[in-house]
């Protein structure tokens, strides 16, 4: 066995420190959701995404050498606190509940949301170097996230639907059904253009409604819902 230099330098590259953002925005939209500030917290899982998307993009344009998998770890531990954590304590914690059978069910769907996102990024490091295919096995984790956070920002949201669409798209993210990578560029860059109009103090809003959270709602709604009936 021959010997590895631990030095922590000798693993991390710019693209893990852009996974560590992601994952410190996930931890203060955990805090923000403790604090009961909701849309700061929807805004941070919105930021956290955004991070979740470039630090792929960083690793390919700076020829990142992952010999031992340092990369892939860190983005899928960080997703976890993102991306499993943060929207399971946002739901539970923006549903007004008192102590009964609905506080109860409203914990365990919360955990639901750990454990899926914790089995589904569990199966993609076990199989993302045997596996030929460049299509998502099951809903994207970061998917819970952003539903759960533009249905809030969208000013429509409604805890009961929010407990609904948590438990579709979490037994989604473990499923078998493949759902293609982001490719339309077009549809890439309007993407780009209401996340920023979405986290900039910038109030879009008609009849009570934020238009740009709206979209991107429905935008990521589709995507779910015409991927499954396809399967």
């Amino acid at each position: 066995m021959h010997d590895i230099n631990t030095k922590m330098k000798s693993f991390i590259a710019i693209s893990d420190i852009i996974s560590l953002l992601n994952m410190s925005s996930g931890f203060l939209s955990i805090l923000s959701s403790i604090n009961n500030d909701f849309k700061l917290a929807a805004t941070l899982m919105i930021i956290a995404i955004m991070f979740d998307s470039a630090d792929g993009w960083v690793a390919r344009k700076t020829n990142r050498q992952d010999e031992f998998g340092f990369g892939k770890n860190i983005d899928s531990l960080s997703d976890i606190v993102s991306f499993g954590v943060a929207p399971a304590v946002f739901l539970y914690s923006c549903t007004n509940t008192t102590p009964g059978i609905f506080q109860t069910i409203v914990i365990v769907i919360s955990l639901l949301i750990v454990i899926c996102g914790v089995l589904r990024l569990t199966r993609y490091n076990v199989i993302s170097d045997k596996i030929n295919s460049s299509d998502f096995i099951g809903f994207p984790i970061p998917g819970i996230s952003f539903v759960l956070a533009t249905f809030y920002l969208s000013g429509l949201y409604n805890p009961y639907i929010a407990l609904v669409l948590s438990i579709i798209i979490s037994f989604l993210m473990i499923c078998n059904i493949r759902y293609p990578k982001f490719d339309n560029m077009a549809l890439i860059a309007i993407s780009a253009v209401l996340i920023i109009l979405l986290i900039l103090p910038i109030n879009l809003i008609l009849f009570n409604i934020n238009i740009p959270a709206l979209i991107l709602l429905l935008f990521c709604l589709y995507y779910l819902i015409i991927n499954l009936i396809k399967h």
